[in-house]
């Protein structure tokens, strides 16, 4: 009886084990660091930021310039001359929330270049690592940049220069 506990205990253990699944981590940061188009594509981005970010700035400007000038003459004007620069003063205001929201929104300009730009470098690293997973059956691949609930883990584990190496971007 306990001869056949303990062969039943080893089996359930030995199955456990073959059934035991594989797990790695990746570094994104450092995997997109090592591809040139994504510091190209960075690049594009903030160039863009910037242009837009300039053109808001100027509007904010006339819109300051604008409300400066009424508080020195509001005194002297008639009450229908305050109301007209102040409609104008408020609608420079909203056209420089809409600019903003344009560019810089959910959906906006910046949005959508970071789509246009990143999603075939993202799209690339996804399916080596993929690849990857398949052809050394790994269950899970996690990404440590992004898992803030690893707290260690071993090097032996990270597949970061072996997605660099299937891109054709070897260390």
């Amino acid at each position: 009886m306990k001869k056949s506990f303990l062969i039943a205990c080893a089996l359930f253990a030995a199955s456990l084990t073959a059934q035991a699944q594989r797990f790695a981590l990746i570094d994104m940061e450092y995997i997109m660091q090592h591809i040139p188009a994504y510091e190209s594509a960075n690049q594009e981005i903030e160039q863009s930021s910037k242009q837009w970010q300039d053109e808001v700035e100027k509007l904010a400007e006339e819109a300051k310039s604008m409300y400066e000038s009424y508080q020195k003459t509001a005194s002297s004007l008639t009450d229908d001359q305050r109301t007209a620069k102040e409609k104008a003063i408020v609608n420079k205001e909203t056209e420089i929330a809409e600019l903003r929201r344009h560019y810089f929104g959910p959906g906006g300009e910046l949005a959508k270049l970071q789509e246009e730009l990143m999603r075939p470098l993202q799209d690339a690293v996804y399916n080596a690592v993929k690849e990857i997973a398949t052809e050394k059956g790994y269950a899970v691949v996690t990404d440590r940049a992004s898992a803030s609930s690893i707290i260690f883990a071993s090097p032996e584990i990270d597949i970061s220069d072996e997605v660099l190496a299937r891109l054709d971007y070897a260390n």
